[in-house]
Order: structure tokens, then C-alpha cells, then sequence
């Protein structure tokens, strides 16, 4: 059991290269496969996690891959989106580009203080990775974006302040951080009982 966390990790990341390469390739006609792995890779997403914390295997370089490892798979689906439906895209690029701005200022905040990435896994990084899910299901499968875009928008801004708070708190590297509540409690020296399955 101890390697099945590490092979649904690997797992999503050669399924992230079979969606940038099927949406380039085959455009409109891969977006039945490039739906099933996306559920299938947020399956593994959520799988690896359960796992590697029953079996107390959670170490630091596996929570650090299964970061790396989501941030490759979701940007693999948008631009995936990007290459089949570029308009869905560009008709909220703005947005996108504040969002992945975001993105890019809290991994190098948190490599300027840690001197490696942040692997938090936050409540609100996992309700944004759900919204993710809808939004994708929306555009790829039916071409839309709407009212489902914005709240994932609005919740992937939040996660990302939520993410960039936590790395301000924290006085040492750790992963595995609920939010910046809890960020804030560690600094404190406060203990907190963690969700084996959540957290």
C-alpha cells in the first residue's frame, strides 16, 4: 500500500501530458477522454492523500510531488480548454491572468522564505479544486462558463490569499497546513487535533 500514493501521483502527471497532447493533436474530439481523466486524476488527487495519511507515509517530498503534480494536471486542463475552445478563454483573460499571477507570487513567496514551494494543502486550495472540476465539466463538455466560472474564480482568489497567509504565518516549512487559522495556531505554538481525511 505504501506505493500506491506515489503511483496516483505519477499517475495524474502522465495524464496531464495525455491531455495537453490529445487537445493539440485532436482538439473537439479528445474532449470525452480529456473529461473522464480529469475526474479520474481529481479521484487519484483525493486517493493519494486518504492514503498516504492512514498509512503514515505522508512525508514532506510526497506532499511536495502531489502539489507539484495538481498545479501540472490543472493547468494542463486550461490549456487544454485553451487549445479547444480558445474564446471560452479569452473572453475572461483578464481574470485568468490575475489568477495565475497569484499563483506565480505565492509559490515565490514562499520560495524566498523556504527556499522550496508551498505544499499546504488548504481546505479552501480543496474547495477550489471541486469548483475547478465544475467549471472544466462546464466549458469542455458544454461549452459554456457563466455563473460556475465566477465562483470558482472568486473562491481560487480566496484559496490563493488563504495559501499566501499561510506561508506569511508559518515560522518553518511544514505541510499539510488546513489554513491560515491553523498557520496562525503553529505559530503560536497552539496544538490542533488534524482530520486524518481532510487535512
Amino acid at each position: 500500500m505504501k506505493h500506491i500514493p506515489l503511483a496516483l501521483i505519477i499517475f495524474r502527471c502522465v495524464a496531464a501530458f495525455m491531455i495537453f497532447g490529445m487537445s493539440y493533436a485532436y482538439r473537439e474530439a479528445a474532449v470525452p477522454l480529456i473529461l473522464v481523466l480529469m475526474y479520474l486524476g481529481l479521484i487519484s488527487d483525493i486517493l493519494d492523500g486518504i492514503i498516504a495519511r492512514k498509512y503514515q507515509i505522508a512525508t514532506a517530498t510526497l506532499r511536495r510531488l502531489d502539489s507539484q503534480a495538481d498545479m501540472i494536471f490543472w493547468v494542463s486542463i486550461g490549456i487544454a480548454t485553451w487549445f479547444i475552445y480558445p474564446n471560452l478563454i479569452l473572453d475572461h483573460i483578464t481574470e485568468v491572468r490575475i489568477l495565475l499571477c497569484l499563483e506565480v507570487f505565492c509559490y515565490v513567496v514562499s520560495l524566498l522564505k523556504f527556499k522550496r514551494e508551498s505544499a499546504s494543502h488548504a481546505f479552501l486550495s480543496k474547495l477550489w479544486g471541486l469548483t475547478l472540476l465544475a467549471v472544466f465539466t462546464s466549458m469542455l463538455g458544454f461549452q459554456y462558463a457563466g455563473t460556475v466560472f465566477y465562483i470558482s474564480l472568486i473562491i481560487g482568489y480566496i484559496a490563493h490569499i488563504d495559501r499566501l497567509l499561510i506561508t506569511l504565518l508559518l515560522p518553518q516549512w511544514t505541510h499539510d497546513v488546513p489554513s491560515s487559522y491553523h498557520a496562525y495556531l503553529i505559530r503560536k505554538g497552539i496544538s490542533f487535533k488534524r482530520n486524518p481525511y481532510l487535512n
